[in-house]
């Protein structure tokens, strides 16, 4: 018997009253001193269960890079614990810090919630549910590769069109099924999932594993945080709040940010997404030495010179930009209904690992396309809150955390597909076209 929530579950969630801004009372920096102390600015601290660590020489070779800094300052005991569940490596490295222990009667930001977090963490991890399942990994990547031989298939047998929609839709999969191993949840082993990433993200997208990985985390240490989320550092193509487009001087960027609602989907993806393949990735493949991945650009662009070669390149380019166009759209449309229309965090506020995924994630109401169409990744509260549990998963905890957000007053929000999205355009107009809204008001 299915242990998936009902589907009545979600319809009562489904008519939760929408939130307001959320405001967080200032970090517990100064809590894990001694009240008479001096603080020393240029010395960095994180407190990991019941020990402050010193991290001011190790935030530069810290291997995630400066994500590290986020947490200074605060608990950084679930953030440290859901970014290195699969490392066998992180709690040596925590022991050779320097470290003390923290004040006498220190207590973090939502000390409860955090207790109860930790203990149902550990009854999910009793119960297996961080555990990867083979048959489930072999499905996903023979998904991808079945989709593009019938892809291809299609367009040497002369449904060009039908063949290009095919490949679109699969190169947004990949993009989903390096996601997954990006967080090492597909298989649960860190050079396995790394190379899987490496290979469906560099032949799928045309685009660096490593990159997005580095970038990813910090998206997920803090999402929705001013300065410090990169998904909300978007100028000059998109902004996707207020505060972010209140940067914005020039008239001309005015004015594209007044249609980005309508060029969203059809265009700016496919500026980003163009602007990735073809400068970003391949930059940072070269100044890290990623040879591995340049290898997978090789034999993408190989490809494509051959197709090239035999239908000309004018059409190959026309095709080609469709076929990106695709999955461009495909997937950061998907992407953006999580969060992008939600409340932000102030730079210098610091929410709990918990509240960041209740405050500021929404879900997407569950189905069975929509679980195919997005991979899970509609149950985003789940995922951020567990970036390394295996995604197919997620729905069997929905309904635990739902218990746990209300016994804690915290709202779960989750909304149907086709209405996040509307919210998502609405955010985009509201916020390109703000001040024309002031004046009306």
């Amino acid at each position: 018997r299915s242990s998936a929530p009902s589907p009545s579950f979600w319809l009562v969630l489904c008519w939760m009253a929408p939130r307001d801004a959320y405001a967080y009372t200032a970090g517990p920096s100064a809590s894990i001193y001694e009240g008479d102390a001096p603080v020393n600015a240029d010395k960095k601290e994180i407190v990991i269960h019941d020990r402050a660590y010193d991290i001011t020489a190790f935030s530069k070779r810290h291997p995630g890079g400066k994500i590290i800094g986020f947490q200074v300052g605060t608990d950084a005991t679930e953030a440290y614990k859901q970014f290195h569940i699969r490392s066998t490596k992180a709690d040596k490295v925590l022991k050779s810090l320097p470290s003390r222990p923290v004040r006498k009667g220190y207590e973090p930001r939502r000390a409860q919630l955090l207790k109860d977090f930790a203990e149902f963490t550990k009854q999910l991890e009793v119960e297996g549910k961080f555990e990867p399942s083979p048959r489930h990994v072999v499905y996903r990547i023979a998904e991808v590769v079945a989709m593009h031989v019938a892809g291809a298939a299609l367009i040497y047998n002369g449904w060009t069109l039908a063949g290009i929609v095919m490949l679109g839709v699969v190169q947004g999969r990949c993009g989903w099924l390096m996601h997954e191993g990006g967080h090492y949840s597909l298989t649960g082993n860190i050079a396995i999932d790394r190379a899987i990433q490496v290979a469906v993200y560099g032949l799928g997208c045309g685009m660096s594993g490593a990159w997005w990985r580095n970038q990813h985390n910090k998206h997920h240490a803090t999402p929705q945080k001013l300065k410090h989320d990169v998904d909300l550092d978007t100028l000059p193509l998109v902004a996707f709040h207020a505060k972010v487009a209140a940067r914005v001087k020039s008239p001309a960027m005015k004015a594209w940010l007044s249609l980005q609602a309508k060029l969203f989907a059809p265009v700016t993806t496919l500026l980003v997404t163009l602007g990735w393949q073809l400068y970003l990735h391949p930059r940072h493949m070269l100044r890290t030495k990623h040879y591995d991945e340049l290898a997978m650009l090789g034999i993408r662009y190989s490809v494509v010179g051959a197709v090239a070669a035999h239908n000309g390149v004018a059409l190959t380019l026309a095709w080609y930009l469709l076929y990106v166009q695709l999955g461009a759209m495909y997937i950061f449309c998907n992407f953006a209904v999580s969060h992008t229309h939600l409340a932000v965090v102030e730079h210098d506020e610091h929410a709990t690992w918990i509240e960041y995924a209740s405050n500021h994630t929404t879900n997407c109401s569950p189905s069975w396309w929509c679980d195919w169409w997005m991979s899970f990744l509609n149950y985003q509260i789940e995922h951020h809150l567990y970036p390394s549990m295996p995604q197919f998963r997620h729905p069997t905890i929905a309904p635990r955390i739902k218990a746990l957000f209300e016994k804690h007053g915290l709202h779960y929000d989750v909304r149907g597909y086709f209405e996040a999205m509307a919210d998502t355009f609405a955010n985009l107009d509201k916020v390109g076209n703000g001040h024309e809204h002031e004046k009306a008001h």
